[in-house]
């Protein structure tokens, strides 16, 4: 009987294994249950047909391949009815065995395509013999076969079990999360390997644990097109070149000469200011996880805290209202307000600014209470109670409408005291001004005073109407002696860098100018999604926000709002290594403006080798100096102490204990045991106008030094040193202010900015030669700066181009030969290009046409008038040692009977006259060309549509300016009209007349007749 069996169930399935080609099972499937008589059926391998189906297909049987009599399952069944018996006495799961035993028993009759309603793959499964159980198969090992034991291997079959579910659960969460942790630390959501940079404190939440902001790449469908529209342009513009520099013009060589190398120019600054717009990419950012990770509920705020810096110079060119609407919309701010310092900067040590400070902090107790209680936006009173719009709208609280008369109220009668101050200043006293407690004010001399520290509010006594507690507000005025360098803006920024590192040093500096105010008040917690994730925040040395301007006319006729800049070039800067910083709305890492280095992250490992082999991996340096202990440091604290012990902080910070103290506190904060007495008095020491002498302030340190546009070189610097920088594009506005919207300011303040780049270009800073050591600036960064310095030396070029359209119908000559139509097709494509590559940016981007070509229009009328004195007076300082100063831009609060009545001012200026020159010669030759072309019949007026081409061309753009020579839009003086009309008729008669620039020739002509004529 045994012999039997054996024979039955053991050879005869092995050879049917061996005709299929199956491996022999290993000993562990072949176990003889103790006390039964039957062995394994036969083994039905998964990647095989079914039993009793043929390999080649379903219809046909194979001999000896029968399903089994009803002797065998007899057998089986009485099998299985005794360990079913054995089983039951131990107490097993009797529902998992019936069902493993209807499986048993309808398997073999299943065929392939059928499945069963309970499990569609046991069908591949063994069948299952008296004492032994199934694996589940969540806890299945190698192999993937079902693993069969034997019921006497252990004592008890639950407890086997469940010592073997909990062995195997506890192995596979602890292998699981090593894959989840390995994959989260690539996908940078847990800070990548080193364990420091997870803040220890966040929240066990997973919405807390996501990234704060993340990028948003343009739609490739947007992008690549327009990439590839680039690459054509760049194509033909090479084979445009080609062909006008192996065509000169003989008779007309000089021409020829002059616009080959403005279009060559040209070239080269398209070059370098179209590829750093090569990744552009918007980013957004996730305030609700900034909330989770960092205030968590009933618990003190983790938020960072902010320093913000507001900076003014003369109270009568920049009214104190504007100031102190400014100040307001910080002190209002959505922030945690122990976290939150204003220090304002008066560089002009006026009374007229401090007088009106405090106003504005009895008037704040009453306002940010007010703001926090009904969330309104935005946060300066000037700009909330002018806004257009129904205040009723879905506000549900009883007493808003109460509340907000009453304030409207108070703000009024405070815009009275403030007017009245600035009444009084108009007309200064000869024994100088008189505080209220009868002294002297300090600053009656501008030139020579000593500094000035006052906080207005506190973390003492600073609370409003209501008890709550108020940001701190501080009055800073530096020191001024005669004899010494102040620098301007960059000076009066870095002593306020030095007055907050010594009051409250915070981490962070938000700065602005004194007319934008913060327009947005959660744009502070914009930046922080950046500054304060885990993961990439530590390598962020600033946010820039984008600028954005009240009080301008709908047409924009002078690009005062500069979107085409913020929209466009800002954006495709952000992909590569972060934005330029333009000067205000930037929030700062002190630790970058300190002149540390970016931390570093782990780098795979180099090969190293001796000297013997130079052909592979990179030779062994000797002596090497730690990188960045020359002229930048270190942010982790093992590096500082290396630092320290190898140059002298002094020497770097300064001669202040107390500030280089703060220097080393990375996480900010002011030392507990100090004395508010104390610090005001080592405040006052580091605003001293001969703290910076032999320091590295200006150089390497703060703001620097060497230019009027200290913002471009400032952060110029910090990318040099590895540090990058983001852009924020909230979609409410962050921040806005008041532009120069009539023609000559906007000109002056164009001047002042390309003047500062020319001084960047002959310095030592200049992005030519400088930051070439370390390598940290990428290429297409680098292009960004370069252009942003060589720019203003576009005039020359641009000067002459817009000449050459007068010269040329006036002589009769043009700049290019005959063309055949082959070659007309370089320049057919070429203007395609050109505005392709306009739409398509303007399609990425979302600037309108109208922007785009305002855009346009104002770059040609800066070039040939700001950027042409900039460069003049640029090399006059370089040269001949001439410094030149350049005139704050007034900024005008509008008139109640017009609100664009400083649009249509007009104020003459040198600026004015290139561009009025332009117009007037382009004007005369258009008039002329015309006459000369009705003057001498039909075939003259081919070559003439050319010449005529392009004088239009710089009409066009010159338009604006025109426009703005008449003045008021709808007051064009009558007179300006009638000589216009009046001399234009003269000169084209006279022309016709007289036409002195062309000499005709009498008789036939000898060149191409000969003498046989």
């Amino acid at each position: 009987m045994r012999r039997r069996g054996r024979a039955h169930g053991g050879r005869r399935p092995l050879r049917r294994l061996q005709r299929v080609r199956l491996p022999r099972l290993p000993p562990l499937l072949r176990v003889r249950a103790p006390g039964g008589h039957a062995e394994l059926p036969p083994v039905q391998d998964p990647l095989q047909a079914p039993q009793g189906e043929p390999e080649g297909g379903r219809g046909r049987r194979r001999g000896g391949h029968r399903r089994p009599g009803a002797r065998v399952q007899h057998r089986r069944r009485q099998a299985a009815a005794a360990g079913a018996g054995r089983r039951h006495a131990e107490q097993p799961d009797h529902r998992g065995d019936a069902a493993r035993q209807d499986e048993l028993r309808e398997g073999p009759r299943r065929r392939r395509g059928q499945q069963h309603a309970a499990d569609p793959a046991d069908h591949h499964r063994l069948p299952l013999r008296a004492g032994e159980r199934r694996v589940p198969d969540n806890q299945r090992l190698w192999p993937r076969r079902p693993l069969v034991f034997p019921a006497q291997a252990r004592p008890s079959l639950p407890c086997v079990r469940a010592r073997w579910s909990a062995k195997w659960d506890e192995k596979k969460e602890v292998s699981w999360k090593e894959r989840m942790d390995d994959w989260k630390s690539k996908q940078g959501i847990l800070g990548g390997a080193d364990p420091d940079d997870m803040d220890a404190d966040v929240p066990l939440n997973d919405e807390a644990r996501q990234p704060l902001s993340r990028k948003v790449s343009i739609a490739s469908s947007k992008v690549n097109p327009y990439r590839m529209v680039i690459v054509v342009r760049l194509v033909v513009l090479a084979f445009f070149l080609r062909y006008r520099i192996l065509h000169p013009v003989p008779d007309a060589i000089g021409l020829w000469l002059v616009s080959i190398i403005c279009e060559i120019w040209f070239a080269i600054s398209w070059i370098l200011d179209q590829f750093p717009k090569w990744f552009p990419i918007d980013r957004e950012t996730y305030l609700d996880r900034l909330s989770l990770r960092y205030e968590p509920e009933g618990e003190p705020s983790l938020l960072s805290a902010v320093d913000l810096f507001v900076s003014t110079v003369d109270p009568l060119k920049e009214p104190p209202l504007v100031t102190a609407n400014t100040v307001l919309s910080i002190l209002a701010v959505d922030y945690p307000v122990d976290k939150v310092s204003c220090y304002v900067s008066d560089d002009g040590a006026s009374m007229l600014t401090f007088e009106a400070l405090s106003e504005t902090a009895e008037f704040a107790r009453k306002w940010v209470p007010f703001c926090k209680k009904f969330g309104i936006e935005p946060r300066a009173p000037e700009f909330y109670f002018s806004l257009k719009v129904d205040y009723l709208k879905d506000k549900v609280q009883p007493a808003f409408v109460q509340e907000r008369r009453a304030m409207k109220r108070e703000y009024e009668e405070f815009k009275v005291r403030i007017n009245a101050l600035v009444a009084k200043a108009m007309k200064v006293p000869a024994e100088g001004w008189i505080m209220k407690d009868g002294t002297p004010w300090p600053g009656n001399n501008t030139r020579d005073h000593p500094g000035m520290i006052q906080v207005f509010l506190g973390h003492s006594g600073g609370h409003d109407t209501e008890g709550n507690e108020l940001p701190r507000l501080v009055y800073v005025s530096r020191e001024k002696r005669p004899g010494f360098q102040h620098h301007k803006k960059a000076g009066a920024m870095n002593a306020l860098i030095r007055v907050s590192a010594v009051l409250t040093n915070a981490p962070f500096m938000l700065n602005l100018d004194c007319d934008h105010y913060i327009n947005n008040s959660k744009a502070i917690r914009e930046a922080m999604c950046f500054l304060m994730d885990p993961q990439v925040g530590r390598k962020v040395c600033y946010v820039q926000f984008p600028q954005r301007f009240d009080g301008i006319d709908a047409h924009d006729r002078y690009a005062n709002r500069n979107t085409v800049f913020f929209d466009i070039n800002m954006k495709g800067l952000d992909g590569i290594q972060g934005p330029v910083y333009v000067g205000t709305g930037c929030v700062f890492r002190r630790q970058a403006l300190y002149g540390y280095n970016p931390p570093k992250g782990p780098k795979r490992p180099k090969m190293v080798t001796c000297d013997c082999c130079p052909c592979f991996g990179r030779k062994k340096r000797k002596h090497a100096m730690p990188e960045g202990a020359g002229d930048v440091g270190m942010v982790d604290s093992s590096d500082k102490e290396m630092l320290m012990s190898q140059m002298n902080f002094e020497k770097r910070f300064g001669q202040s204990a107390a500030f280089v103290t703060s220097t080393l506190m990375e996480e900010g904060g002011v030392p507990p045991s100090s004395s508010p007495a104390a610090l005001l008095k080592e405040a006052i020491h580091v605003i001293s106008c001969g703290y910076e002498d032999k320091t590295d302030w200006g150089l390497e340190l703060g703001w620097i030094y060497g230019s009027i546009t200290e913002d471009i070189l400032t952060g110029f610097k910090m990318h040099c040193r590895g540090w990058r920088s983001v852009y924020c594009m909230p979609k409410r506005a962050a921040f806005k202010g008041s532009a120069p919207i009539n023609l000559s300011d906007r000109l002056n303040q164009v001047l002042r900015w390309a003047l500062g780049s020319v001084e960047i270009f002959f310095s030592r800073h200049s992005p030519l030669l400088y930051g070439y050591k370390n390598g940290n600036l990428k290429w297409l960064e680098r292009f960004a700066y370069i252009n942003t310095t060589i720019y203003p030396f576009t005039s020359l070029p641009l000067l002459a181009y817009c000449t050459l359209p007068a010269v040329c119908l006036l002589t009769g000559k043009f700049i290019m030969p005959s063309i055949s139509t082959f070659a007309s097709l370089f320049f057919i494509a070429l203007f395609m290009s050109i505005f392709a590559t306009g739409i398509l940016e303007m399609r990425w981007s979302g600037v309108s046409i109208e922007e785009w070509w305002r855009n346009e229009q104002f770059w040609v009328i800066g070039g040939v008038s700001a950027h042409l004195f900039a460069v003049v007076q640029g090399l006059l300082k370089v040269l001949a040692g001439i410094d030149t100063n350049f005139t704050v831009t007034s900024k005008a609060t509008g008139d109640e009977d017009d609100e664009f009545a400083e649009l249509y001012a007009f104020k003459w200026t040198t600026l004015l006259i290139p561009p009025t020159t332009l117009l007037i010669i382009n004007i005369i030759g258009v008039v002329a060309g015309i006459s000369d072309a009705i003057n001498n019949g039909y075939q003259s007026w081919g070559p003439l549509f050319g010449k005529l081409f392009f004088a239009f061309w710089v009409i066009v753009h010159l338009y604006p300016f025109l426009k703005g020579l008449m003045g008021r839009q709808n007051r064009t003086p009558t007179i300006v009209v009638i000589w216009s009309v009046l001399l234009a008729s003269i000169f084209s008669l006279l022309w016709v007349r007289i036409d002195p620039f062309i000499v005709r020739t009498k008789g036939p002509d000898v060149k191409q007749c000969g003498i046989n004529c």
